[in-house]
């Protein structure tokens, strides 16, 4: 079974689209997105789109949640920073019935089935969706997770830090960040997992992608010019 791995693409459109020419979506058995699908990049409805039109199995990330809350008549407290709160408002703005509708239907988590593994997708962590696991988060917080999903796969987002561990019996993934990487490299990233019948292979990949048409769609919906630089550089600033 191949499985193609994508998190935080972040309305990033430009870099989705470079991983599925390198990666054609229709060579893969299965699709899998960790949340932050929107927000800070300028193309949500293509985003979302592409998710719909490839079947991806797909759940909330941490952005995705607020823009749900607009989309109920609810407002969010943080980020109270306007250059922050006007992408998440921008964006709900932006979305059409078909899209909206495609959000609200998003789950937090989801279990599914791969080859002989059973596959969770989070956008943190297993007990909360805003945590931060690193590739230097200590070995013992693994392992604590590690303990309640024995022989199984779980694949994470939110850090933006693309890594592979097995602890104990416990496979952890994180594909990296589609859309927004912060390590200095603007590059895309994501993973791509085999899995047989009593073994798999996770391999990660950074794929180049136009920049320039994510600043210029930037610039052309006057939203704040950090995002433009941030984009640049692979860098957080804010």
């Amino acid at each position: 079974m191949k499985i193609l791995l994508l998190s935080d693409i972040h309305g990033n459109f430009p870099a989705l689209e470079a991983i599925s020419k390198a990666f054609p979506p229709s060579s893969f058995d299965l699709i899998c997105n960790c949340g932050d699908s929107l927000v800070y990049g300028p193309f949500p409805n293509e985003t979302l789109d592409w998710l719909q039109e490839h079947n991806v199995v797909s759940i909330l990330g941490n952005t995705d949640r607020k823009v749900k809350k607009l989309l109920k008549g609810k407002d969010f407290k943080k980020p109270r920073k306007p250059e922050k709160r006007i992408m998440y408002t921008w964006t709900r703005e932006q979305l059409h019935t078909r899209s909206a509708h495609y959000l609200l239907q998003q789950k937090k988590r989801c279990n599914i089935v791969a080859g002989t593994y059973p596959l969770h997708l989070f956008h943190g962590s297993p007990d909360d969706p805003d945590e931060f696991l690193f590739p230097f988060t200590p070995t013992t917080r693994f392992r604590e997770i590690a303990a309640h999903f024995p022989k199984s796969i779980i694949v994470t987002g939110h850090s933006h830090s693309p890594y592979y561990k097995k602890i104990n019996s416990c496979h952890f993934i994180n594909p990296g960040s589609v859309g927004r990487m912060f390590d200095a490299d603007p590059a895309s990233s994501c993973a791509i997992l085999q899995v047989g019948p009593n073994a798999l292979t996770v391999t990660h990949y950074r794929i180049n992608y136009s920049i320039e048409k994510t600043v210029t769609a930037l610039k052309e919906a006057k939203l704040p010019s950090i995002y433009a630089m941030m984009f640049r550089i692979g860098k957080k600033l804010n």
